[in-house]
């Protein structure tokens, strides 16, 4: 069976100031300790961790909204996920200094609840500015070191001032220029998606998809791509007997969606969706094959990086009376024991306002 493979992989794109927040792709990026998300209304923001397996974890998050003369901020979070002697005894307040190349860069509160801290407008530019180049980035207190890499960091923040339209603009974090900072994308509006109403559902449907017989499932298979021919092993040889057996719930009076288990792994399942019409030519529209479950005109898709739980992945399709729309999608980081569930949210795709 498949195993999870992350999502969000789209390719970085450059978007026109015409665009607007439904049509413009998020993106993701990665290289070495660090990783950007960027979402649809151009806000970036850009994540960099200890060395993978370090025993005093640290995670850094760079959040910088679109258009000109934006400021970039940045929060520190220590690595707590089991046991750890050093971070199970903070107080309750303590504080971090941050050392830059051996030199002192002032002091982060925390809280040994949240374990979250801010970084000051200065410490955040004596950040950026070292990540620009090699450098030794430590917090450290009473003699015990949270070491933050900069392997990866340069190659993330170009790809954020690319996406953002800054390049060669005064504004830009790796490729300062002259040209002028009006030159940077402006932000957009969230996604809206106004919700679509259901049809309540009629006695027929829980036994549609095994009336239509094997002429449903082929015009399902053929919505796959040609590298998911393993996917989706219920659409070939449903057994009805069973509860992974393919079900239909009404949408409309002429459209259902039709769901089935497409792939399972150690620690994942992944659905597929699909709008079919009642009566053929079916003409399936195929919304995605990693959900998790549809309530109440909303698909998800949440899934584990891994069976430590520390990384996750989450998508949001809503109903709007024509067809699934994505309306949120995000991940929590890289998996490295920073904290169980993930340690930040690094959105690709927002609602109005930023949430959902």
């Amino acid at each position: 069976m498949r195993r999870f493979v992350p999502l969000f992989c789209a390719p970085l794109l450059l978007a026109a100031p015409a665009l607007n927040a439904t049509d413009l792709p998020g993106t993701r990026f990665n290289h070495g300790d660090w990783e950007l998300a960027c979402d649809n209304t151009r806000t970036c923001r850009a994540a960099g961790y200890s060395v993978d397996g370090a025993e005093l974890g640290i995670s850094v998050l760079l959040t910088r909204p679109a258009g000109p003369g934006q400021p970039v901020t940045a929060q520190v979070r220590i690595g707590r996920y089991d046991d750890n002697p050093v971070v199970d005894k903070l107080p309750r307040n303590f504080q971090l200094t941050l050392r830059i190349n051996a030199t002192p860069q002032g002091a982060v509160a925390f809280d040994s609840d949240s374990l979250l801290g801010e970084l000051n407008k200065a410490q955040t530019q004596a950040l950026l500015a070292a990540l620009t180049r090699k450098s030794s980035i430590e917090f450290v207190r009473k003699g015990n070191t949270w070491a933050l890499s900069d392997t990866g960091a340069a190659a993330v923040l170009l790809k954020m001032d690319e996406f953002q339209g800054r390049l060669g603009t005064p504004g830009a974090l790796i490729r300062p220029g002259t040209q002028p900072e009006s030159k940077a994308l402006p932000p957009l509006p969230g996604l809206v998606v106004k919700p679509g109403a259901t049809a309540p559902a009629r006695p027929g449907d829980k036994t549609w998809v095994k009336q239509q017989g094997p002429a449903l499932l082929k015009a399902l298979r053929a919505t796959l791509k040609s590298d998911e021919t393993d996917y989706c092993p219920d659409l070939t040889e449903p057994d009805p007997s069973v509860e992974e057996a393919p079900t239909a719930t009404r949408l409309t009076d002429t459209r259902l969606l039709v769901a089935t288990r497409c792939w399972s792994g150690a620690y994942n399942v992944g659905y597929g969706y699909w709008i079919v019409n009642q009566a053929p030519p079916y003409q399936p529209v195929l919304v995605t094959t990693q959900g998790s479950e549809y309530e109440a005109g909303t698909i998800t898709a949440t899934q584990k990086g891994r069976g430590l739980g520390d990384c996750w992945s989450m998508e949001e399709w809503k109903w709007d009376g024509k067809g699934f729309v994505l309306a949120h999608a995000t991940s929590t980081g890289m998996c490295r024991l920073i904290a169980p569930g993930g340690a930040w949210d690094l959105p690709t795709r927002v609602g109005l306002g930023g949430g959902e």
